[in-house]
């Protein structure tokens, strides 16, 4: 056999022409029709919503409402709001109130008494808000803020406070104080230093017969805070009884209300962010959303729905980025060929692409796990606010690397899109912080 198989290559050159394409005819045999085998695509154009089902019905309908609008409106108005002052940018007649007002003229809110089940519903809020993320962050996150005290009423079931503070409200969301930045957010003590103590709070609440009476200030960091008509306001409260913490809802428009100059930011500009300042303000007691027996309830789970609001926006900003690296590298040409030939560009976008596609099955998955499994869990917002923002800041800084001194100019979106995404790592609470306190909650008191 050995003999036989060393001497096969010389036989067969020896084989005729004629014979050997018998041989050839007589071996498609052994090639057999394979009608449920796919032919092999070497490219093959992903949609928008990159490695997802194909939608239908309502849900395709909306998105292309919400995907048209940031792409016609708070892209190009993003662009340029960013370019103006902090001032110039919230001054009446800017574009930014025309953004707000287009926004609530596309009627969303009508999906929540649609016919959608809970999980398509939470899927489909999951890839609008990764549309305005897209679109634009600051103007995403803005938009998020100015409805996040009418979301919260309505998940607690207080349809006084939404009656009381309607639609068109511009809302905002304060909790930050100068004194205190993320330590607000760790209420619980959980992530603070054991031997850490607080300094004298910067807000108080008091109680004076049926009102709530507020003095001092939140942090210039309140989204919204220096356009927003109410606030979903955490505080603490003071009732002799040592530090506590209570959550109402306040009409900003009221006296003893006054706003600090909006903030002068690197990034998300389009978001206005300024000081609210409280003297002697009073707020009925009924606008009490949650009293000191509920407060850390009332802060677990803001910050679970604004971290999880966060990872999906941010998923948009690095799916922008990786878009415009992706059209880039087939137009830009080095070396003579479209830069997309180079073996590291192409290199660099598949794992764009890939944290990117990361980074959105996780959000969706947080968010769809929040909404419909009976529980809500912090630490799972928490893992989707720092690994879509982290992703964000990685993918928009391989993108400026690809465009090169490009990136760095103003004519292109990327030195925004980097700007928006930094900041995102501190917003909501610092990416540092948030990991401890989500980390805190994995102890198990029963075996710790």
């Amino acid at each position: 056999m050995a003999r036989r198989l060393a001497d096969l290559p010389q036989r067969r050159r020896k084989t005729s022409g004629a014979k050997f394409m018998a041989m050839q005819v007589a071996n498609t045999a052994l090639c057999p029709d394979v009608p449920g085998l796919p032919r092999c695509e070497l490219y093959v154009e992903l949609p928008e919503t990159g490695f997802e089902e194909p939608l239908s019905g309502l849900k395709q309908e909306t998105l292309e409402l919400v995907r048209r609008f940031a792409r016609e409106v708070m892209r190009p108005e993003g662009i340029k709001l960013d370019r103006l002052s902090a001032e110039e940018m919230i001054a009446k007649g800017s574009s930014y109130w025309h953004v707000l007002e287009k926004h609530r003229a596309l009627g969303l809110e009508a999906i929540l008494t649609s016919d959608l089940s809970p999980t398509d519903l939470v899927d489909l809020q999951s890839m609008m808000s990764e549309e305005l993320g897209w679109g634009d962050a600051g103007l995403g996150v803005s938009i998020g803020a100015s409805g996040l005290p009418q979301m919260m009423a309505m998940r607690w079931g207080r349809l006084d406070l939404l009656n009381a503070f309607p639609q068109p409200y511009v809302g905002c969301w304060g909790i930050t104080e100068p004194v205190a930045g993320s330590d607000m957010l760790d209420w619980d003590r959980q992530a603070g230093h054991p031997q850490g103590s607080y300094d004298r709070p910067s807000l108080i609440a008091t109680l004076k017969g049926d009102r709530v009476v507020l003095n001092g200030q939140k942090s210039a960091w309140v989204s919204n805070g220096v356009t927003a008509d109410v606030c979903i306001l955490y505080t603490t409260f003071d009732r002799g009884q040592g530090r506590e913490g209570i959550c109402l809802f306040v009409d900003l428009r009221q006296a003893g209300v006054t706003r600090g100059k909006p903030l002068e930011k690197m990034g998300q500009r389009c978001v206005p962010q300024g000081e609210i300042f409280f003297d002697n303000v009073e707020v009925p007691t009924r606008f009490i959303a949650a009293g000191p027996d509920r407060y850390t309830d009332a802060v677990y789970d803001i910050l679970t729905e604004a971290n999880s609001g966060m990872g999906t926006t941010f998923v948009g900003v690095a799916r922008a980025a990786y878009e415009l690296a992706l059209e880039y590298a087939h137009e830009r040409r080095q070396g003579g060929v479209p830069i997309i030939h180079h073996q590291n560009v192409r290199y660099r976008l598949f794992h764009m692409l890939r944290r990117t596609e990361a980074a959105r099955a996780l959000a969706r998955r947080v968010a769809r796990f929040n909404a419909v499994s009976g529980k809500r869990a912090l630490q799972a917002s928490i893992c989707s606010k720092v690994t879509c923002t982290q992703t964000a800041f990685e993918v928009a800084n391989d993108a400026l690397q690809m465009f090169g001194g490009n990136g760095m100019t103003r004519a292109y979106p990327l030195e925004k899109l980097l700007r928006d995404a930094r900041a995102a790592l501190i917003e909501d609470g610092c990416n540092e912080i948030l990991a401890i306190k989500a980390g805190s909650l994995l102890i198990d008191p029963d075996k710790a």
